[in-house]
């Protein structure tokens, strides 16, 4: 079909009466195969929902992107995903759609431009946006479809997405599919304003309620919002108004609704509807709809088939797709000059941004005042002048949105530096961070990556008080499928940037708030750092002090006066989190028989805990001292100068445990 009508001919008809009763037959059958326990976990059936799937997905063109939810097997169908291997999918076999690994929840097919359902309410939001944004960036002609239920509006994920595309004017059709329940409570329960097209038109976005229930009537909206969107390049929401005849899930007693308002609701079907409709109106006959429905069901019992036969993944390849498999080798380290400049880590780290926005045109800065305000540490200043407002974007102080969107710009094929503030910030993105870019690579299989670098403040020491003061690196570096980065050298701040923006997984980049100022020497050619590495900092014999980030000088200081003890500490740089560098660890702990870990975060469940566990795992037939950490103490940080001093490593006790050790305390 062209233009921005439906025109409903003959075969036009019978394509959409096909989409949804294959659709229909579909999740009935996966409703039988969940009983007889072939199909497991979660899933939520699209029976009643039909319409939607069907009315706009195939007037998308092939270069425009989905983005669903954890019920998107409807729209994965539409969309021409193949039967069988969206079936093999909820079979959690190998020749699924995402390999296996995704399942109900987590369908993706990258030839399809289908980027996945989420089972996140609203998480799919701001990566729409993000893809969008992609698209924007690179000139490409296309529009992100993103579809959600109506319990997403509740989500700051939403609001945060709507304000974001219609802002920066993103090329985003969003589809709220409202079947009026969210889980288990009904709209009115749970929105204080219940038409859904006034929360978009708030932020200044067109808007549009259609009847979910009537095919065409969601065509013709369809049609008209992405000529409106190609048109404009600014997002349209469509409210598609539904009803789903089954549970939430298949867990799900429907404990909320009458068995008659169901029954109701289906009388009045998409599917019963548009047949009634079409046979009455002589534009199809019963011989057609039986005709459908016979290959339909053949379709279904061969992917049923497909899936029955098909092989699980083994279990040896059970660590595929978390990082990607090919990654390149690190950049060259150029030759030095000879020649030292000096200059601070802030201005290393702005370096190291300059350098990536004049070497590849698909990286841009955006976050929290990084443009116009230069970036609440100063490390942007000036590059908004230099490079312009597109690439050096300020954002809303929305961490979801933004840092969700930097994801999907991503997984678009841009490459950003997202700046988020302060560590503490980092919680409100955790959902973007945790369930999108650690997994998207793991969920869909190796299909799709996410090679998005993340930079933010860390660590304690300006009197910031207990919400400013945080050191949760070692919270990331407990995740899969990231990568943790803590630089603690002039070198490392500007170099690793370099590397991290050509890995092709999410990189995070910790930056201790008290290293901004440090001065120091550089190479004038300096450049990219490899990133894998632990880095023996200081050689030593006799005890091993292990360290990263801003206490590195504070170790490398305890170092120096522990000489005049007569003991020669060996110091290393940890570097990179995740992953750890253990082989480094193992070789200087085996030679100088004991270890200390100085670890800003608490001792509770900390980073320096897990070090430790993985030394005595390799290293403890060497040990000739129990293994010992000075941490932060179990306190938020307070605001008083020496209280804070008092609550993280300080020198004294990093040479007071590194005595212990040696039998000299």
């Amino acid at each position: 079909m062209t233009g921005d009508k439906p025109h409903l001919t003959r075969a036009h008809v019978l394509e959409l009466l096909r989409h949804m009763i294959r659709i229909r037959q579909f999740e009935d059958r996966c409703a039988e195969a969940y009983t007889q326990e072939k199909i497991r976990g979660f899933l939520h059936l699209y029976d009643g929902e039909e319409a939607i799937a069907a009315g706009v997905i195939p007037v998308l063109a092939p270069g425009d992107r989905i983005v669903a939810t954890y019920r998107e097997h409807g729209h994965a169908l539409a969309r021409g995903v193949p039967m069988n291997a969206v079936m093999a999918e909820m079979f959690g076999k190998a020749s699924g759609s995402s390999g296996g690994r995704g399942g109900s929840m987590h369908i993706f097919d990258a030839a399809h431009n289908f980027y996945g359902g989420n089972a996140i309410v609203g998480g799919g939001l701001p990566l729409a946006v993000g893809l969008a944004l992609a698209d924007q960036m690179q000139g490409a002609p296309h529009v992100t479809a993103c579809f959600f239920g109506e319990g997403a509006i509740a989500e700051g994920e939403f609001h945060e997405a709507m304000n974001l595309a219609q802002l920066w004017g993103l090329p985003v059709l969003f589809v709220c599919e409202n079947n009026g329940y969210a889980m288990g409570s009904a709209l009115a329960r749970t929105e204080a304003q219940t038409e859904l097209t006034r929360k978009a038109e708030s932020y200044g976005m067109e808007a549009q309620t259609v009847d979910g229930m009537d095919v065409v009537a969601v065509e013709a909206a369809a049609r008209l919002a992405l000529a409106r969107i190609r048109e404009t390049g600014k997002p349209v929401f469509l409210e598609a108004k539904t009803y789903r005849f089954r549970a939430h899930s298949m867990f799900d007693a429907q404990l909320y609704r009458d068995k008659a308002e169901v029954e109701d609701w289906r009388q009045k079907g998409p599917i019963v509807k548009f047949r009634t409709w079409l046979l009455q109106n002589g534009l199809i006959h019963e011989a057609d709809v039986t005709g459908i429905e016979q290959q339909v069901a053949a379709e279904i019992d061969a992917a049923l088939s497909f899936a029955e036969r098909s092989e699980l993944e083994p279990v040896e390849s059970l660590t595929r797709h978390v990082m990607a498999e090919d990654r390149p080798p690190p950049p060259p380290a150029p030759e030095p000059s000879g020649e030292t400049v000096t200059m601070t880590y802030r201005e290393a780290v702005k370096q190291g941004i300059r350098d990536a926005l004049q070497r590849d045109e698909r990286v841009f800065l955006m976050g929290e005042d990084v443009g116009a305000y230069g970036g609440c540490y100063a490390v942007s200043k000036g590059l908004m002048a230099e490079f312009g407002e597109d690439r050096i974007r300020d954002t809303p102080l929305s961490e979801s949105g933004f840092t969700g969107a930097g994801i999907g710009a991503a997984a678009a094929g841009m490459r950003p530096i997202v700046e988020v503030m302060t560590v503490n910030f980092s919680l409100l993105a955790l959902d973007q961070i945790l369930n999108t870019a650690a997994t998207l690579r793991h969920m869909s299989g190796g299909q799709f990556g996410c090679p998005v670098v993340i930079r933010m403040a860390t660590g304690a020491g300006k009197q910031l008080a207990a919400q400013h003061s945080h050191s949760l690196e070692g919270w990331f570096a407990h995740i899969p499928g990231l990568r943790v980065l803590a630089p603690a050298t002039l070198e490392d701040a500007r170099g690793m940037l370099w590397t991290a923006i050509e890995d092709p997984d999410p990189v995070l980049i910790f930056e201790n708030v008290m290293l901004y100022n440090r001065e120091g020497e550089i190479d004038a050619a300096s450049g990219p750092v490899e990133i894998d590495r632990a880095a023996i900092r200081r050689p030593g014999r006799d005890v091993t002090l292990i360290t990263y980030g801003g206490s590195l000088w504070k170790v490398m200081d305890a170092a120096e006066a522990l000489v005049d003890q007569g003991i020669e500490a060996e110091v290393i740089d940890l570097r990179s989190l995740r992953p750890l560098n253990e082989d480094t660890l193992a070789e200087s702990v085996n030679r100088t028989r004991r270890a200390v870990v100085v670890d800003e975060g608490w001792r509770s469940g900390s980073l320096a805990a897990e070090i430790i566990a993985r030394i005595n795992e390799r290293c403890f037939w060497s040990l000739d001292a129990p293994l010992a950490r000075v941490c932060a103490e179990e306190v938020p940080i307070p605001y008083p100068k020496h209280l804070e001093e008092a609550a993280i490593p300080q020198v004294a006790g990093i040479v007071a445990a590194a005595k212990a050790t040696l039998g000299k305390g």
